[in-house]
């Protein structure tokens, strides 16, 4: 890319594919080609090419996974974490393979290269091989013409699982288990191709896994809750903060990062369950750590005051009718949150995640239209998403 880049001079930028099919190659300690230690000058070079990345696809869903988030109860969402073409997969490549897991251990490598090496935006994509972007749960026409609607092999054609395992294992994943995923939404100032450029290199971008809800963050040290509201929401964010992709400046004395978010549902889609900051810190002694909270949410419900847990939004999904209501959740959501645990000294990042209320997976649509027995091991509804790519701090070395 660089070459080309050169010779050309135009410009390159590429999309890091999802990730949790790479068994562990994905987020690797060591380059793909040498195997030799990640440095300095790579994690620069990988950035500089490959500032986004494929979080959410046909192929399951890569934020993260229950064993890295055993605290995040929407952490076990369209997971494929079996193995890959030629091989099952071995626990210890899990942590190299999941976006929020790679946004934790990239602040360890740039503590200690000065660089980082997984300092990407989120999109989503479909990884579909039929020029059809059908992303929603009603319209899925899955990954390849073989297993387009009606066909019979639709639900059992395999994924992963021909090539024996070395150990004898079966990691199958069957076309049932695909995910009606995903979109990648980008924050231009104009529909031209300039300006999406632009967006995606900046890593103003956002990713679905299909559903076309709209989602905007900006980030600083000085925005109040009654600013969400306001007419000039997104001016005010730019000229005082950053926006999804961007670098918080140095922290002023005393001050806390605070968080301005607006959420609005797909027009023909679900209502929003609620809005929330997943945050991943180093803290002094070089561990990594994450927590997500919940900034605002539909209906009157109230935080367990025990654990801080939100109730359920609730299900309105008539399986047998492949159908639900909106008749809870909300259109759209405003959220302001401040850090509380907020600490100048350590490295930290936050994204913003939107969840819809329960909708029917496409497999049941499947069923009731088909008529067709439910595959038994995946859910019978899901909860469509968003991720913002994050907005980092990294602290500021004073003087004296």
């Amino acid at each position: 890319m660089e070459a080309y880049e050169q010779k050309t001079r135009g410009r390159a930028l590429a999309i890091s594919r999802n990730g949790n099919l790479s068994n562990g190659l994905m987020f690797d300690d060591v380059t793909l080609g040498s195997k030799n230690p990640l440095d300095r000058e790579y994690a620069l070079q990988r950035m500089r090419s490959e500032p986004l990345y494929e979080v959410t696809q046909m192929k399951g869903d890569g934020e993260t996974h229950p064993s890295l988030s055993p605290n995040d109860e929407f952490a076990a969402f369209e997971r494929w974490d079996r193995g890959s073409f030629g091989a099952a997969k071995e626990p210890a490549m899990l942590p190299r393979e999941y976006a929020r897991e790679a946004y934790k251990r990239g602040l360890q490598y740039e503590e200690k290269l000065g660089a980082n090496p997984f300092k990407f935006g989120m999109v989503g994509s479909t990884d579909a091989h039929t020029g059809l972007a059908t992303t929603t749960e009603d319209n899925f026409f899955g990954k390849i013409s073989a297993v387009e609607p009606g066909t019979p092999q639709r639900f059992e054609e395999k994924v992963t699982g021909y090539l024996p395992d070395p150990k004898g294992r079966d990691y199958t994943i069957r076309h049932y288990q695909a995910s009606a995923s995903g979109l990648a939404a980008v924050w231009a100032k104009d529909n031209t191709r300039e300006a999406l450029w632009d967006a995606m290199s900046r890593k103003e971008v956002y990713a679905t896994t299909g559903t076309r809800l709209t989602v905007r963050v900006f980030g600083g040290w000085n925005f109040r809750p009654n600013e969400i509201d306001s007419p000039d929401f997104a001016k005010q964010g730019y000229e005082r903060g950053v926006p999804m992709g961007g670098d918080l400046p140095a922290a002023p004395e005393g001050q806390a990062p605070s968080f301005v978010i607006r959420a609005l549902r797909d027009p023909d889609g679900a209502n929003l369950d609620r809005i929330q900051i997943v945050k991943g810190w180093m803290s002094k002694d070089g561990k990594l750590h994450e927590r997500v909270h919940d900034v605002a949410w539909s209906g009157e419900r109230k935080p367990d005051p025990a654990t801080g847990q939100l109730p359920p939004v609730g299900n309105t999904v008539n399986v047998a009718e492949a159908s639900y209501s909106n008749s809870i959740g909300a259109p759209m959501l405003f959220g302001y949150w401040k850090d509380p645990a907020f600490d100048p000294k350590e490295r930290a990042f936050y994204y913003v995640r939107v969840l819809e209320i329960p909708t029917p997976r496409w497999t049941t649509h499947d069923a009731k239209f088909f008529k067709l027995e439910l595959p038994k091991d995946v859910p019978a509804s899901i909860q469509e998403r968003a991720y913002t790519s994050p907005i980092w701090y990294t602290p500021v070395k004073r003087k004296g």
